[in-house]
């Protein structure tokens, strides 16, 4: 049985492990077997975004591209905050045009995101990586058909691991991002905050992958 990694910057080869591998539309390699493309809000550049968004129109439906991220929000980064909207709700429909999930990036604004969601009538998966706080607002997030992946956070804040000890496990993935921590060690830890085996974690997480992402992996 595979590891899902939801979301890294790092390709490994590892045939274990399924890595949804980050892009950048100006950087993109579509030799990778699984990737998403996407414009972070820490990147957004006024003179080149458009561009952007033309490459992930042209990419979006290579079958190696799984979804649109990560992109989305943060008032921690300054980069004018309407601006970010609006670069993020371009990519939104992009996602909805071509039916594919999204991958988030969210600091510090999750009830903008709510309303845009509600107000743009976005209806494909959406996965917020690197999930990092408490059980209330994640249960406000699955309440709202959002998906929850989990990675560092699991080791480091004792609220974030009991969010997800307490969470469904159907709303759950796991990550490492571009932290140090191995995918397999995500898992175990993961387990442990579960008290499930790393093989039944195995399991759950790839139905989940199987249902928001669509492809089987032979």
């Amino acid at each position: 049985m595979y590891y899902l990694n939801l979301h890294t910057h790092k390709f490994t080869e590892n045939s274990s492990v399924i890595e949804i591998v980050n892009q950048y539309p100006l950087e993109a390699n579509t030799n990778l077997p699984n990737y998403s493309i996407g414009i972070h809000p820490w990147h957004i550049n006024k003179s080149e975004y458009e561009n952007e968004l033309q490459i992930i129109n042209n990419l979006i439906n290579n079958k190696e591209c799984l979804a649109v991220g990560e992109c989305g929000l943060d008032k921690n980064f300054d980069v004018d905050f309407s601006f970010q909207t609006k670069v993020f709700i371009e990519q939104l429909k992009i996602a909805e045009t071509y039916n594919k999930p999204v991958i988030l990036h969210i600091v510090k604004a999750y009830e903008e995101l709510l309303q845009i969601l509600k107000q743009e009538k976005i209806t494909v998966p959406i996965v917020l990586h690197g999930f990092s706080k408490n059980i209330e607002l994640a249960n406000a997030l699955i309440k709202n058909n959002i998906y929850l992946s989990f990675g560092k956070y699991l080791f480091l804040s004792e609220a974030t691991a009991k969010a997800f000890e307490k969470l469904p496990i159907d709303n759950l993935f796991l990550e490492t991002d571009n932290s140090n921590y191995a995918i397999n060690e995500v898992y175990i830890k993961a387990s442990e905050i579960k008290n499930i085996s790393v093989q039944d974690l195995q399991v759950n997480i790839y139905n989940n992958f199987l249902r928001v992402f669509k492809k089987k992996i032979k």
